[in-house]
């Protein structure tokens, strides 16, 4: 952390309000994505804070206080995910998440050009959001930290002790996974074949990849896609914006004071 910023000088309870100001929003949005309701959400963020203030003594500045903060968010999911079962005992093969040679591709809902789209998108959104829940929590909570925190995925890989390749390749995969899902309950369509050959279609989608990770316009315009690439896109597209859905601007003040409340306890 830079020495311009003092919060690692200020009083704890001064750090800790401006950390909720400053991360509140993103931490409640990622708890409702990680705990798909808002009690459990509630508890994430409650514990995450109060343990940030236990042990603000303990933050040496080596990072930005967001990145610490997110690294004790991270480590009570972890711990409470293990006392979950349920997870899928195995997972599909990246070769079967990759959209290869399939005659049908999903048709995409237009964004607000009719009530009948409007609904698609929304029953999209809410698929999106099923299948992210049942996703391991090694590839959730990295694709959240992206997503929905925005940290880069230098960041993340301090938060979790993870290399920075394989947290890209497990964001990516992330994706893949819960585009597929959606990709399967939308419309179909027959497609004509390919424009591009496997590896161009793959090149692209791992270009567009880098425009998600980078939070940057994919180069490519769609009218130089081949129609299957051009569905593929857009399902990447809608799943991200599903997962961005509760990036919310504050906490809820009922949570915020009750937060204040029990640091005032300590």
């Amino acid at each position: 952390m830079q020495e311009s910023d003092p919060l690692n000088a200020a009083p704890r309870d001064l750090a800790l309000e401006r950390l909720m100001d400053e991360e509140g929003g993103r931490m409640y949005g990622l708890g409702m994505k990680l705990c798909g309701n808002s009690e459990e959400a509630e508890d994430l963020v409650q514990e995450t804070f109060l343990q940030a203030f236990r042990k603000w003594d303990q933050f040496e500045g080596r990072s930005a206080p967001s990145s610490w903060l997110y690294t004790i968010a991270a480590r009570i999911c972890q711990r409470r995910n293990r006392l979950r079962s349920g997870e899928p005992a195995r997972l599909e093969s990246l070769s079967d998440l990759l959209p290869s040679g399939q005659p049908m591709v999903a048709e995409i809902p237009s964004s607000g050009e009719s009530q009948l789209d409007e609904q698609l998108r929304r029953e999209a959104q809410a698929k999106v959001d099923r299948a992210l829940a049942s996703l391991p929590i090694h590839l959730r909570l990295p694709l959240l930290l992206k997503d929905i925190t925005e940290l880069s995925l230098s960041q993340i890989a301090d938060i979790l002790g993870l290399k920075e390749a394989t947290v890209k390749t497990r964001v990516h995969r992330a994706r893949l996974a819960l585009r597929k899902e959606l990709a399967d309950s939308l419309p179909q369509r027959e497609a004509p074949p390919p424009d591009h050959s496997q590896k161009v279609c793959l090149d692209l989608l791992s270009a567009k990849q880098e425009a998600l990770d980078r939070g940057v316009e994919f180069p490519v315009p769609p009218d130089e896609l081949c129609s299957r690439c051009q569905s593929v896109m857009s399902t990447l597209d809608l799943t991200f914006d599903a997962c961005r859905q509760l990036n919310l601007d504050s906490l809820p003040e009922s949570l915020r004071q009750s937060i204040l409340v029990d640091t005032s306890k300590l």
